[in-house]
């Protein structure tokens, strides 16, 4: 028993005395390390800690007036492969062997830019020679494309044991694609550049943000980054853009630049009472025939703006009454020589208008007759006639939001910087010898819609941060009256006079849905130091004006430089996009709704519209707000046929790779669902599709063309 005990107490003692060595054995390693080998391991940590790393902010995003996103920035990635990493080598890299043939396969289907037996000699070789970042594909991929990538095999496994590496980069997207592009802008390719033009440069610090700072330390094989100070995300921009109103003004210019070959087409919309910008749109020819918006040339061209600045010209004379719009000019037959020049106008071929008023001088848009008359009341002082158009504000810089914008250019008879001789007060009266660009017309004609109050025009409504406004842009007066009420008045009725009158020069722009007012322009383009003929003379034609005209609701302008086809008017030319704009926004914004007719008199076959083909739930929305019977339907896209008392769908079938038959669509719904299948879509025309160059059914090869006719 007592030899139990003692071993008890042996093995008991032996056990004690370990404990004991080994906590002192801690206590000594404890005391080496903080005092002996501090410096050393303090080195080592260091090695293991990255600091001040900057937290990239989210750039805030660009709106439209109704909330709807214009601009915005969505990640992308590149995508590479470490085959270095341990797991891919342990037990020989069986790990790598057998996944190497299904990885091959599975990015062969997704990239489609390589065969199989090609990714898989590459990641061999890659795995051979230790290669740390092997890009997998040379572009970037979106987040859909990045999540499903990780759910094949071998990268669904983790970044530790597949060595799958992303590098994140932001790309700034436009959901609405051209529409108002040059206006919104662009960023550089280098994100940290910010904004390039446009809004996005303008605006650029508010939508930058401010960045963060973060610490990454490496812990267990695995870093772990520790954000320091929190990113702040950039504000946002509310524009006054209409994205409807846009899509109206750029597919109505397009169609015109096309229609007369012009170098150049610019269109503005203005609403006239706010002075917002609800459209504008700059389209330039490319060398292959298309239409880009490369420069925002609307607020910056500087241009002789022609016979638009004939009704500044008359309002200045009429307000200092030293003209009546029923004075009698005599025009002759069309020629008529202020000093060593002769000036013609546009029926000279024809005899001339010979004895006119000045209202109907404004009418024909006759030279003659408006240089006349200012000459007759300016002649002996022509500072009084260059004052009094500055005192009306038309030479005063506006800030606007655009980069570039530039400013006009009214020459004064005391300023020795510009030449003026004894022709250029009767040539600066019909737009010769001055440089405007196309906003300060429009805002001039704004005025004249405005009762008299000139305003600036304004492309942003507001900064925003995290959902709450954090300033306001407002209508901002430039001159609360640029005339006389009874001057404003005559203005008025000779701009009706251009579009109705039996010697208007834009009787084309009449309307039987809108009634409209405004000045055609044509007006030959200087070619610098080679004059007005060098090289075969060149025009800009243009129309200004306001709708409707009882009532004015928005004033736009359209300028088009260098047609090619037909007989420079900018009546006929320029006339014709702003018919086109002036209807459509109309009826875009009629208030007529089924609920004002009465239930007992519906005549069902004349209510249920015919509906386009295209998207089942845009429709629902339309129906369902005009109080009409739609059948019930679960699919995307259908086809609607106007029955008796509703309106019956059949399904069509739309799938990822089969271009559909697109008959019958409108074109935002088939220009969305080909751009989707990755075709470059070409339009002609307005209305429905009436045609399409790729067959329904045919495969959809990314990056094809595709033609689709509208009527």
């Amino acid at each position: 028993m007592s030899d139990k005990r003692k071993n008890i107490v042996l093995r008991f003692g032996i056990v004690y005395t370990i404990i004991c060595l080994s906590f002192f054995a801690v206590i000594y390693r404890i005391a080496v390390i903080q005092f002996v080998e501090h410096d050393k391991w303090m080195a080592l940590a260091a090695q293991t800690v990255k600091t001040n790393i900057v937290v990239k902010p989210n750039r805030g995003n660009i709106y439209a007036c109704d909330g709807r996103l214009m601009a915005s920035s969505i990640p992308t990635y590149y995508v590479y492969m470490d085959l270095r990493v341990p797991a891919l080598h342990e037990k020989d890299g069986k790990l790598f062997k057998n996944n190497i043939d299904s990885v091959s396969i599975y990015l062969s289907s997704f990239f489609k830019d390589r065969t199989p037996s090609q990714y898989k000699n590459l990641l061999i070789h890659a795995y051979n020679t230790g290669e740390g970042e092997f890009q997998l594909y040379p572009n970037k991929i979106s987040y859909s494309e990045l999540k499903h990538l990780k759910t094949i095999p071998l990268f669904r496994l983790g970044r530790n044991k597949s060595g799958l590496i992303t590098k994140v980069l932001f790309r700034r997207v436009r959901p609405f694609g051209s529409l108002a592009k040059r206006t919104i802008g662009d960023i550089y390719a280098e994100e940290s550049k910010g904004g390039k033009n446009g809004i996005e440069l303008s605006f650029n610090s508010n939508l930058l943000g401010t960045p963060g700072v973060s610490i990454r330390q490496k812990v267990a094989n695995t870093y772990m980054e520790n954000v320091q100070i929190e990113p702040v995300d950039g504000m946002d921009i509310t524009t006054t853009i209409d994205v409807d109103l846009q899509d109206i003004a750029e597919n109505a210019l397009r169609e015109g630049v096309k229609k007369f070959d012009a170098a150049v087409g610019y269109v503005i919309l203005m609403e006239v009472h706010s002075g917002e910008v609800k459209a504008i749109v700059n389209l330039q020819r490319n060398t292959d025939g298309s239409y880009t918006e490369n420069k925002n040339g609307a607020v910056s061209d500087m241009a002789e703006p022609g016979s638009t600045f004939k009704v500044a010209s008359l309002m200045a004379a009429i307000d200092d009454g030293r003209v009546k719009i029923t004075d009698t000019i005599n025009t002759y037959n069309g020629l008529y020589k202020f000093g060593t020049r002769t000036m013609t106008d546009h029926n000279a071929n024809h005899g001339g208008y010979h004895k006119i008023t000045v209202a109907q001088a404004i009418y024909a848009s006759s030279n003659i007759g408006i240089s006349r008359a200012i000459v007759k009341a300016y002649g002996n002082n022509p500072a009084d006639f260059v004052n009094k158009l500055y005192s009306m504000k038309l030479n005063e810089k506006m800030n606007l939001e655009i980069p570039g914008a530039a400013a006009p250019q009214i020459k004064h008879p005391k300023d020795k910087t510009h030449e003026w001789s004894n022709t250029t007060l009767a040539w600066m009266s019909v737009g010769y010898e001055t440089q405007i660009p196309p906003i300060y017309t429009l805002a001039f004609y704004n005025s004249i819609a405005n009762d008299g109050k000139m305003i600036r025009p304004f492309f942003v409504k507001s900064i925003s941060h995290n959902g709450q406004i954090v300033k306001e842009f407002t209508t901002e007066v430039i001159n609360p009256a640029i005339c006389k009420p009874t001057t404003l008045r005559d203005i008025r009725s000779t701009l009706l006079g251009v579009v109705e009158d039996k010697l208007g020069t834009a009787q084309g722009v009449k309307s039987k849905y809108v009634r409209i007012a405004g000045k055609s322009g044509t007006a030959q383009i200087s070619q610098g130091k080679g004059g007005y003929k060098t090289g075969g003379t060149k025009h800009q034609v243009a129309f200004a004006g306001y709708f409707p005209y009882e009532h004015p609701l928005y004033t736009c302008i359209c300028v088009m430089r260098e047609p090619g086809i037909g007989y420079a008017s900018g009546g006929t030319m320029t006339g014709s996009v702003f018919k086109n704009i002036a209807e459509r926004v109309m009826a875009l914004n009629s208030n007529r709704k089924p609920s004002r007719v009465s239930s007992d008199s519906i005549d069902y076959e004349h209510i249920i519209p015919v509906s386009k083909v295209g998207f089942y739930k845009a429709m629902r929305t339309v129906m369902n707000a005009m109080q009409l019977p739609l059948a019930a339907n679960t699919t995307d896209w259908v086809k609607a046929f106007a029955e008796e008392k509703q309106t019956r769908v059949e399904k069509i079938e739309v799938t990822k790779n089969v271009v559909p038959d697109l008959s019958g669509m409108g074109a935002k719904d088939a220009v969305f669902i080909l751009e989707n299948m990755g075709l470059n879509v070409q339009v002609q025309g307005r209305g429905k599709v009436i045609s399409q160059n790729l067959k329904p059914g045919t495969f959809a090869r990314k990056g094809s063309s595709v033609m689709i006719n509208l009527q």
